[in-house]
This record gives C-alpha cells, structure tokens and sequence, in this order.
C-alpha cells in the first residue's frame, strides 16, 4: 500500500486449468497426477522472454473470458466469488434467526441482510430515505448555509468541497491529528477533468448526462437538470483544476503543513471559521494538517464567485450518488450506468446479494470479520505465514548488508526500523465494538447513513486519546494487505491466502514464496523503504534518517525505474504515470529480490527438482506471475492508468521482472527479446 488508510494491491490466489498446454522448451511434463497450480495457466505458444505475464497466465485468460457483470477478471474475482459464498451463509443464518437479541451481532447482520435484499421497500422508498439531508440542502441561501449543509454531509461518507480524517500526525505518530485535504470530486482523479484523450473526453461528456439524469430523479425539469449538470461540471472542474496531481500527492512533506485552524481560516478560508466548525464536531484541535494549503485559496474563491443556486445543486447530486446504490432501482440503474458501464466497463450490474454483501462488509465488516475467522482460518495457516515474515525479514537485512550504495550509517537505520516492523497477520486480536450502531428494517439507505455516522463518530472519539496501534483498516475476509507507515507494520488479512481448490499444505514453497513471500509480504515490507515509506522512521514518524548522499543514490536508482514505467503504453495515448506508481513498482521489485532470497535458503530450492516439468526457481517466477493473473476492460484500464497508483497487472509482471538477474537465467531470456535490458539500464535498488 501507498499510504496509511488506501487500499494497497488486489492479492493472489490460485484456480487452475486441468492440464497443461504442451509444444515450447518450457512445457511442463504431459502426465501431471493432479492439476497444478501454476502449469495449467501457462500459454507454452508465447516465449517467457518475450511476454512472461502471457507466458505465466495466457491459458487461464483465454479460457476465462471476463463476466458481463465484471469490469475485471482474474484470479482475485475468482476468490472474491468464493468468499461471497461463505459471507451470505454467515448474512441469512443470521436473518432465520427469530429470536435474536436487539442489538446483538446476529441481529445487525440479519437485519441488514434482509433490508439490504428487499428490492420492493427501495422501490417503494425512492429518495424518501435522504429528506432530511436534502430538505437541509434545499434551505441553503448563502455560501454560510451551503458550508452547514457541507459540513453536515461529512459525517455521512460525503466529502463535499474538502476531505477530513482524524488519523495519525505523521511527524508524532504517538497523537492523532486533524488531517483537511482535497476532494469533493465526482470523477475519479483530477486528471479526468483535463486529460484529451479520446477514451478520458468520451467519460466527461457521459458525466455531464449521468448528472443531468440525477437531477431529472431528484425532481428537477428537463432543461433545470440539464443547466444544473453543466453548472456542477464547471464548479467541479474548477475545484479540480486546484488540486494536486496524483503523483504530487505521494510527497509526505509537501503534504504536511500544520497551523491553528484559526490561521487556515486567516490564510486561506476567510468562509470557513475552522475553530467554530471542528468545535461542532466536539474537536479542540490547536492545529490541523492540511494537505494542500492552495487547495483551499482556490476553494475560497470558488465559494465567493459561484452561485448559490449551483453551491446547492452540487451538494444536493453529490449526496444523490453516495446513496444511490441503496435507493430505488432507478438511482441505483443510474448510478451504475455511469460508474459501472462508463467508467469501468461493465455490461451489467452484479446481482443484488452480491452488492448487498459488498456493502455489508462495508457497514459491519469486523462484526463478519469474528465469524468468518472462526469458521474459515485456521491456526496452521496463520503460523505458515507468520514464519514466512520471519524468514523474509532476516533476508531483508541480509539484502540492506549487501548494498553497495549505501552508507553504514543509513544501513543501521535500516536496520533499526526493520527490526520494529510489526506484523498483523490474519485477524485482530482485539475486536472493534460495535455496540453504538444500531441497524433497523426501516430502510437499505438509512441502514447505510447510520454505519457512516457511527465510523464518523467512531474516528472522532480517536481524537486525544493514545494511538491504538493494535487496530487494523482491513477485515480479515479482504482480500488484500497493507503497509502503515505512522505504525510500520505490515497487515496481512485471511482471506488473502486463500487458494481455491487447494488446501494450503498442497502448494509447494516455490509458488508460495513468489506468490506470498514476494507479491505480498515482501511487498508490504519494501513499502517502508520505497520512495514516500522510507521518509518515515521505525517509530513511525516522518523524519530524515538517511544521510543526504544516500538519498541522492536512492533517488537516482528510482528515476531509472520511473522511466521504465513511463515507457510503457498500455492504451494507445495512454502511458503509465512512472512517478505516480513507483512506491508500487520499488515495492513490487523489492519484494521479488527479498522474495527470492528467503526461498533460496528452503529445502525445495537446494534440492533443485522439477515439480510439474518446472525448476522451483521457474516456479517461483511463476508463483510471483500467478499473483496478477487478472484481465480487465478497457474503460478500467483507462481508470486505473489515469486515477491509480497500481500499474496494470500485465506490467507489475514483467516490469520489475525484466530488472532480476535469476529471471534471466530461469528461463534463458536472451537480448533481443523484449523482457531483456542491458544491465547498465536495470533498476539497482534493492
């Protein structure tokens, strides 16, 4: 993960094609006891040293060709859809329970379960959940008025005008700070309002319709919602023409600017009496950290010169498509139109029980998180990766030992601040209490609005209180993992080791260690010495640890990674943002060569013998490969490359690949083929 609170990468997990493809130098043998988990998914028609991603996975891809209610499909659907399963055993076991106590676990996730399913209460329902919020909305007069309904709407998962979090204070990772940045977009990345190309123009026109058609199911007149539409992109583009792009975002220090709210109110929002507005909110906060100081000028002067009427209208259709989903089939038809088929491809909507999961785990994932550990992780599992952590960890140091380039001095930092990072693997120790939330029958929406007010509430009452750094940002049935810099440690949710059709104990160390030792542990682990990680300290505060030489050298390795990346041109006019990505990609590379260097000391490697045709050096590139194995729509990709800091799968593969010396002796990649770089143009960073 890039940053404390954002979702880090999808994670692996494996299904197989029965047999494998046989007529290259690199197929696997033609009689296999049972399928394997790496050789069946291999296309032996392409050269691993021209295209090793389509080597690795090719087969897999062809034969499954993505749903039309999937805007991607790989391997992480496939256990996402497994995981599906087991969550709605748990969601109707609970709803057949009649005699469940109020406010018990059964009864929130029976209950939530049942409305969330009633498809006939939404309908009948239309708008009538958001009254409250938008009658507020609709007595707004002046820009004060607009600035209540705005700060009212925070609480409830909106984040018109500005982003607010209480999290840690990057620089006293032992406090909670108020932290205000930029937002309230409605298009995923401010690039989207500027970008010319063909794909990106084609969604700004689609976004203009989607608002008109929100406002016509608001209520408003044809011509009104097409005028309002125009009126909101303007003001939209406005506020995103003041914002930061996405790779200036990855810059911690610039991102750190703390002063009195009363001097962000002086300095740059004369509008906006911080001290009276966090005060509502039962916040005495001295300071706040604001992220974008000319985001807010620029705020200021959009609240001065927009009109009222357009102030409204933005906070009214903002409001509309957070809830939207959870209304009548009508806004939630057109709420997916637009975000689902426009901007991500989709052909359809997935069906209802798999939404309503989706939005289940969002409200009450840690009350699931109890019940999915218990019936579906087990202790084995949990301490096969708890020893992987070890053994990537020793390696890591050993790595930090070799370098040539840096200084003993750097190196014992590094060394102190791998020794602290702190591993969560599987599930809490300590469950978050839910008991303040309360969950009715009365409606889908307001079931939702309550679960954002609860967490609002819940990351307020962090305020001036100890960290708590044993709480965990994902639930153990996400699949996926992250790494906190404010904490430095590593958490690594259940669901993540998954593997569909095999039990753990069947999957040799090779495939494991590239699929887990590198694609996520050591991934995780790299993110504390990639580009933005390796400012913060092993307590976990933003402070210089490296001597200036050092971060020269550092920084010099990185920009031949960035300009790796930027070569790459995954849709025509399209490339891949380099600088964005590279805490991504130095993670991604860093976790292979720490990845690699851990399961070099494992008994499978030293004994050197084949498994299914393949060396357990091969197998663990293929292991790695097996991680990304994922295809997705065009109109995803142009998201993903415009508004993510993840690069495409395809070159999570094959771009840090084409950087790791035992690829090239792995499968005989010679020059001239395009996985190959002189080794003057390798990256040397890890």
């Amino acid at each position: 993960m890039h940053a404390k609170s954002s979702p880090v990468r999808r994670r692996l997990l494996v299904l197989t094609l029965a047999t494998a493809v046989v007529g290259s130098a690199y197929a696997a043998s033609p009689t296999v006891a049972k399928p394997d988990v790496v050789a069946g998914n291999i296309d032996t028609s392409v050269n691993p040293g021209d295209d090793f991603f389509q080597f690795a996975n090719g087969a897999w891809l062809k034969a499954h060709p993505i749903p039309a209610e999937e805007s991607q499909w790989g391997i992480a659907q496939v256990v996402q859809d497994e995981l599906y399963v087991k969550l709605r055993r748990i969601s109707e076991d609970a709803a057949e329970q009649k005699q469940a106590a109020v406010g018990s676990d059964e009864q929130k996730i029976g209950d939530f379960w049942t409305t969330a399913m009633d498809q006939s209460l939404a309908d009948h329902l239309g708008a009538e959940p958001l009254k409250d919020e938008l009658a507020r909305i609709d007595a707004v007069h002046d820009v004060n008025s607009a600035l209540d309904a705005a700060f009212a709407l925070q609480p409830l998962g909106v984040d018109a005008f500005f982003d607010f979090a209480v999290s840690q204070d990057e620089k006293q990772s032992d406090a909670m700070a108020v932290h205000l940045a930029q937002g309230g977009l409605g298009l995923p990345e401010r690039d989207y309002y500027f970008n010319t190309e063909q794909g990106v123009a084609k969604a700004r026109t689609a976004y203009v319709a989607h608002l008109g058609r929100m406002f016509r199911l608001l209520g408003a007149h044809e011509a009104a919602a097409k005028q309002s539409a125009t009126q909101v992109m303007a003001f939209e583009t406005a506020l995103a023409k003041v914002s930061r792009p996405l790779a200036d975002l990855r810059d911690p220090e610039k991102n750190y600017n703390k002063m009195a709210p009363s001097e962000l109110t002086t300095r740059h929002t004369p509008a906006i009496a911080w001290d009276t507005r966090l005060a509502a909110w039962k916040l005495s906060a001295p300071n706040v950290i604001v992220g974008q100081p000319e985001f807010f000028d620029g705020l200021q002067s959009l609240l001065a010169k927009t009109p009222v009427p357009v102030l409204r209208d933005y906070l009214r259709v903002h409001l509309a498509d957070e809830y939207a989903s959870y209304l009548s089939q009508a806004f939630d038809d057109e709420h997916f139109d637009f975000y689902g088929r426009t901007l991500s491809g989709q052909a359809q909507q997935k069906p209802r029980w798999k939404r309503a999961l989706r939005a289940e785990n969002s409200a009450l994932g840690m009350i699931l998180g109890r019940i999915y550990v218990k019936d579906y992780f087990s202790e084995a599992s949990k301490q096969r990766y708890n020893t992987m952590v070890d053994a990537v960890r020793t390696a890591y140091g050993e790595r930090i030992d070799k370098l040539d380039w840096m200084s003993p001095a750097t190196k014992a930092k590094a060394h102190e601040k791998l020794a602290a990072v702190t591993r969560k693997v599987g599930y809490p120790d300590k469950w978050k209490d839910y008991s303040k939330l309360t969950i009715g029958r009365d409606s889908y929406a307001q079931n939702m609005m309550r679960a954002q007010q609860w967490a609002f509430d819940d990351m307020l009452s962090k305020y001036g209180k100890p960290v708590d750094r044993t709480e965990w940002e994902m639930t153990p049935q996400t699949y996926n993992a992250y790494y906190n810099p404010s904490n430095n440690e590593i958490v690594l949710p259940a669901a993540q080791f998954m593997i569909p059709g095999f039990v753990d104990s069947d999957i040799d160390d090779a495939v494991v260690y590239g699929y887990v030792a590198a694609s996520t542990i050591g991934h995780e682990i790299t993110h504390g010495f990639d580009d933005e990680g390796r400012q913060y300290d092993a307590q976990g505060n933003l402070l210089d640890w490296w001597t200036k030489q050092d971060a020269e050298r550092f920084n010099q390795r990185a920009q031949v990674m960035v300009k790796q990346f930027n070569a790459f041109e995954p849709l025509p006019g399209l490339h891949i943002n380099g600088q964005a990505a590279l805490g991504e990609n130095i993670a991604d590379f860093g976790g292979i060569m720490i990845g690699l260097d851990a399961f070099k000391k494992t008994a499978q490697y030293q004994k050197g013998e084949k498994v299914a045709g393949y060396t357990p050096l091969q197998r663990f590139f293929l292991g790695y490969a097996l991680g990304w194995l994922s295809q997705q729509r065009e109109a995803r990709l142009r998201n993903s490359l415009l508004a993510d800091v993840h690069a495409p799968a395809k070159y999570r593969v094959n771009g840090p690949l084409s950087n790791v010396p035992d690829f090239y002796e792995a499968f005989g990649v010679k020059p001239g083929q395009p996985m190959w770089r002189p080794e003057s143009q390798r990256v040397k960073i890890w």
